[in-house]
């Protein structure tokens, strides 16, 4: 079993939680139920789906459950960029958590890689 807590990855996405749930309080009321609440879910996804497969048996189990969590990853940056088009929320505002998401996906890859060889 691995320690999912001591993974970068599960650090980075956690970080994208408090992020994601900073930014989308901005969001107007009335995307509660839907954008607001579709990218929160997406944002608890990653770490969630990173400890959930650190804690299975065989690799290529631990890899789903990475690849799960790199969805996650690409559905909020397009729920960023659908929030930006519909001027919810400025460029300036999303930059920095795209960034992080980047990042994120980036290093997500490369643990989905290492952890098949």
């Amino acid at each position: 079993m691995r320690n999912f807590r001591k993974l970068n990855v599960w650090i980075l996405g956690m970080e994208i939680v408090k992020d994601i749930y900073l930014l989308t309080k901005d969001l107007p009321a009335y995307e509660q139920y839907g954008l607001t609440n579709q990218i929160r879910r997406a944002a608890i996804s990653i770490p969630s789906n990173i400890a959930e497969g650190s804690s299975r048996k065989t690799n290529p189990d631990f890899a789903r459950f990475l690849e799960v969590a790199l969805g996650s990853s690409f559905e909020i940056e397009t729920q960023l960029l659908i929030a930006n088009e519909l001027n919810y929320l400025k460029i300036e505002q999303t930059s920095d958590v795209l960034n992080k998401l980047s990042i994120l996906q980036k290093q997500v890859n490369a643990l989905i890689t290492k952890v098949r060889s």
